[in-house]
């Protein structure tokens, strides 16, 4: 995915979407104008955004992010896009926590106004590790930074786990429950199955990501630990950086309650994901980034919570990536940017290292 073409997101107009929200703030903000609309190059393949300024004597943030719910016609990854609870979430973290989050402004509901629910958020500035190429491939500010700072915004962005687990009241987090019964380990889990089913619906299932789900049952924790918030996707390419310090952390729809290691094991995963994929294409990577026994020592120390079971967290966070990419890879099958192949478990990049873990030969 790091060397291919970047699938399509979306089949939205960007002019008329400048048109559309440049009549919607005139009715928040009279006399406001919305200039400089345009869509950013990173913009996710999930939710869309939208970056402008407000033009206005005074108005209540003037460098604006929107994040718009996923167009229907573009084949989303997900099949809900609730925004009133990803507002509702970083409201939250920004009321509970000192954990960076932008400031968010208005939230709207109705989908007439851009033909989906969106809120408007500032855009804080600063520079995030990239996806495309990824941060672990040479030529950017983070491959380029020295031992010692990317030591330090490791440190950092451990810490932003330590600080929301531990800041959170988790009675004030009820709406993240997912559905079903019993823990929020199960309960996270259960809806994992149940996104999968969505995702293969009248399509190929995946033996791999079926054995996958059969090796969690087997190596399920004894004690699942604490409940917390959690961000759900907590790696380094969802923070916008000052330097080498977190200035805010973005992309809360996949939020829910969970134990702590749900989201050490999704941050220690997607890093090996890009590490993996980069030694893969004959390059030494970042071998000493975002280590497994870094990253849970550094956890334990800031939060007294000894990560346990990460074998089996880390497999699942491998598993839920790995879902998330069948659905990326059937979408590029929709549009024609791609044909099924004979195995479906080869849509899925990162399936030799799952299958280690399935199969419990993947190093640490």
């Amino acid at each position: 995915m790091a060397t291919a073409p970047r699938p399509r997101t979306t089949t939205r107009d960007p002019e008329e979407l400048a048109q559309r929200l440049t009549a919607w703030l005139a009715g928040r903000l009279p006399g406001a104008k919305a200039v400089d609309v345009r869509v950013p190059a990173s913009n996710g393949l999930s939710s869309e955004t939208l970056l402008f300024d407000i033009e206005h004597p005074e108005p209540p943030l003037r460098a604006c992010a929107l994040r718009l719910a996923a167009d229907p016609a573009a084949y989303t990854v997900f099949p809900v896009y609730d925004l009133p609870r990803q507002y509702r979430t970083m409201r939250l973290v920004a009321d509970r926590t000192d954990v960076p989050v932008p400031r968010v402004q208005w939230l709207e509901e109705d989908p007439g106004s851009l033909g989906a629910p969106f809120f408007v958020m500032e855009r804080v500035q600063g520079r995030v590790p990239p996806d495309v190429m990824p941060y672990t491939y040479e030529g950017n500010w983070l491959h380029a930074a020295s031992d010692a700072e990317r030591e330090r915004l490791e440190d950092a962005s451990v810490g932003l786990l330590a600080r929301l687990h531990d800041q959170v009241p988790v009675g004030e987090a009820d709406f993240l429950v997912s559905p079903g019964d019993g823990s929020a380990l199960r309960r996270h889990v259960e809806a994992q199955r149940t996104y999968y089913e969505w995702v293969i619906d009248g399509l190929s299932r995946s033996p791999l990501i079926e054995d996958a789900f059969d090796r969690l049952d087997a190596l399920w924790p004894h004690d699942e630990g604490e409940t917390v918030l959690s961000w759900g996707d907590a790696r380094i390419g969802n923070v916008i950086y000052d330097g080498f310090e977190p200035a805010a952390v973005l992309d809360w729809e996949m939020a829910a309650l969970a134990p702590r290691e749900v989201d050490l094991g999704w941050m220690i995963y997607l890093h090996r994901f890009f590490q993996d994929l980069t030694v893969s294409f004959g390059q030494p990577g970042l071998p000493g980034f975002l280590r497994r026994d870094h990253v849970e020592s550094r956890y334990a120390e800031l939060t007294g919570h000894t990560p346990r079971d990460m074998d089996f967290h880390i497999l699942y966070a491998a598993l839920r990536h790995a879902v998330v990419m069948l659905r990326v890879a059937y979408r590029q099958v929709h549009f024609g940017e791609s044909a099924v192949p004979a195995d479906p478990d080869t849509l899925i990049l990162h399936h030799d290292s799952l299958r280690a873990m399935v199969q419990g030969s993947y190093g640490n």
